[in-house]
């Protein structure tokens, strides 16, 4: 890793160091940097901290045995094995070597945010700008604290690009975040009613995800979804170049001729700024037709060419948890569970409207909606209504879900409130019939990966 010695960490992390005689080669340079004492390689740093259930200092002597060049610790052991470097917060440690190990590296860091997309618009620009850059990406949900500064440590000086997903859920972890990416182009998905707990209201969303620019490259872009009523103020506001992508044709870059292919994608040309005539979306959902966009005006920005574009989208896949199609033997399941708030799940069920046969939604609690969360669930409730033909709730605050659907006259539709998943084992053979199409969509909390686990035991 480029420039990443011991002598240069303790200088990073302001640090004591510790075991001084065991250093072999002062300025070899670190192979890679870990928090998993089972994930460390010969060569690498070992940042040793406290979590809820394990206490990182335990396995210090372990990863010396496994070959650690050093480690970074809050606590030496008493018979020190091998470099110790002793700091106030192991954690921030972790920050502060990430941010300068992003200095060292000559690439484009692309920093996307938003309230919903954040991982599908992410998907999206690195599979297409993957047809002529080595790019490396935020792995699973590797977009906060810790999360966003390992992935920086896993970069190398061959790639050439970083697309880093970048979440928050409180004022001030953005500007973290930004000091440690420095992004050189950002992209902002929507401002939508989600972490109101901590943010208070959209106003406040955008104000936290606008601190993604703290640390932006001046020279840089910024690309927003211009039919966001919030994002489209920032055209006026920020002092970099700002590009807009969206359905409506005074964006820079917006979709026409858009053809449906249900949950097989669509086909749109892709205008404004660019023109690209047929472009393969292969994710179903009008959402996917934005992240299309984005991913192309990114893409026109850094020079590919039409072609490359249009190939780079076919490579585009979806994440587990994040609008996955699964298809089983005799229905389809659309798992989208990893993480809700009223803007996904109506999408959600938007998506799930494009599927053929009988239309099942099981939706579940959205967290972190503050003092509205109520009126929020009723209000996808409403949305269901003339949308889906058999609706089950579950969880406490799903059952507003229930109420809004009762309360909007959805007499089609068959309807079932469950206060815990596991009493929808019971009903599951009585309700799901050859040709469904079935939407599980909750916040992470609500753990309905569980009942994807569930399906694929049972129906695969």
């Amino acid at each position: 890793m480029k420039n990443l010695t011991v002598e240069t960490i303790v200088k990073i992390c302001n640090g004591s160091l510790y075991g001084e005689e065991f250093i072999k080669e002062s300025q070899k340079e670190a192979a890679g940097v870990v928090l998993d004492s089972r994930l460390l390689e010969k060569d690498d740093i070992f940042i040793a901290t406290k979590g809820e259930k394990v206490d990182g200092h335990k396995f210090i002597s372990s990863v010396f045995g496994k070959g650690a060049l050093a480690v970074i610790c809050e606590n030496v052991p008493e018979e020190i094995t091998g470099p110790c470097i002793q700091v106030k917060d192991s954690f921030i440690a972790l920050k502060q070597v990430a941010a300068f190990y992003r200095q060292q590296l000559d690439l484009k860091v692309i920093g996307v945010t938003g309230s919903v997309g954040k991982t599908s618009t992410k998907e999206f620009v690195a599979g297409v700008l993957s047809a002529k850059y080595k790019v490396w990406k935020t792995q699973g949900n590797f977009n906060n604290e810790i999360g966003l500064p390992l992935t920086v440590l896993q970069l190398r000086e061959e790639h050439e690009i970083a697309v880093l997903e970048m979440g928050i859920s409180d004022f001030g972890e953005m500007h973290r975040l930004s000091e440690i990416a420095k992004p050189d182009i950002c992209i902002l998905t929507n401002i939508g009613q989600c972490h109101l707990e901590f943010l208070g209201d959209r106003d406040g969303v955008l104000k936290a995800k606008s601190e993604i620019f703290d640390f932006m490259n001046p020279e840089g872009t910024i690309f927003v979804n211009g039919d966001d009523d919030k994002l489209i103020t920032l055209k006026e506001t920020r002092k970099e170049k700002l590009v807009t992508f969206g359905r409506n044709q005074t964006n820079d870059v917006f979709a026409t001729k858009e053809v449906s292919k249900g949950l097989l994608g669509s086909v749109v040309d892709v205008q404004g700024k660019i023109n690209i005539s047929e472009v393969q979306v292969p994710l179903p959902g009008e959402h996917m037709v934005l992240n299309a966009l984005a991913a192309s005006a990114v893409a026109d920005l850094l020079g590919l060419t039409q072609d490359e574009i249009k190939e780079g989208m076919k490579k585009v896949e979806a994440v587990s948890g994040r609008s996955n199609i699964i298809p089983f033997k005799d229905f389809v399941m659309i798992d989208d569970c990893y993480n809700a708030n009223p803007v996904s799940m109506k999408a959600a069920i938007d998506l799930l409207q494009s599927a053929n046969g009988r239309k099942v939604a099981i939706l579940g609690d959205m967290f972190e909606l503050g003092e509205e969360e109520k009126n929020l669930h009723y209000e996808v409730g409403q949305y269901t209504v003339g949308k889906v033909d058999i609706l089950i709730c579950i969880g406490n605050l799903a059952k507003y879900i229930y109420e809004g659907a009762i309360q909007g006259k959805n007499e089609d539709t068959f309807m079932i409130y469950l206060k815990e998943k596991e009493e929808l084992y019971f009903h599951l053979e009585n309700i799901i019939m050859p040709q469904d199409t079935v939407l599980l969509k909750a916040s992470h909390g609500m753990g309905f990966a569980d009942i994807v686990s569930r399906f694929q035991k049972n129906y695969s």
